[in-house]
């Protein structure tokens, strides 16, 4: 099955499932699902930063501070942050994600999915998708901050990265 057709919960503004769609035609009519956003650090507290291969249906090429993806219908957004976590840093007996909050992305031009936002350690030696990521390193938060003005990045993951700062410096 290819990416295009994996089946999607399709989610109104509260979050509630209102129906089922393919990936494919969930992008293409912009409607609204969930996804999960996964920091992931390692032993030396630095975050695993990527660029997206150039084939992804969303933002390819572009660089991204979390892994994630799409829930998939009928699957909770934990269940998907680990499955995603794994998938995309290639490892497997991660520990579970730790989730910090959930809001709805919407960038006023028809791209509008709920997101829940999780932090998790990868102590593990990372082994990315390749079909996911054509680059990775894990980066010291200073150096990642100061690549923020330097490098395309994904609008949501951004949006997530503001969000999930305000959250850390509000607890």
């Amino acid at each position: 099955m290819s990416a295009a057709d994996e089946i999607l919960d399709i989610v109104d503004e509260n979050d509630r499932v209102i129906g089922r769609r393919p990936r494919g035609e969930v992008y293409a009519k912009g409607l609204r699902h969930r996804c999960v956003f996964v920091q992931a650090r390692d032993a030396q507290d630095r975050i695993f930063v990527h660029r997206r291969t150039p084939t992804k249906l969303v933002f390819p090429s572009l660089y991204d501070m979390f892994v994630g993806g799409v829930v998939g219908a009928g699957e909770s957004y934990d269940d998907a942050a680990l499955r995603e976590a794994e998938e995309e840093l290639g490892v497997s007996g991660l520990p579970r994600p730790r989730r910090l909050f959930t809001f709805l992305y919407d960038n006023g031009a028809g791209l509008s999915w709920w997101s829940a936002v999780y932090e998790v350690r990868c102590d593990l030696p990372v082994r990315p998708q390749a079909e996911e990521v054509a680059w990775h390193a894990f980066l010291p938060e200073a150096e990642l901050a100061r690549r923020l003005t330097e490098w395309e990045w994904v609008p949501d993951g951004l949006a997530a990265y503001e969000r999930l700062r305000a959250h850390r410096s509000a607890h």
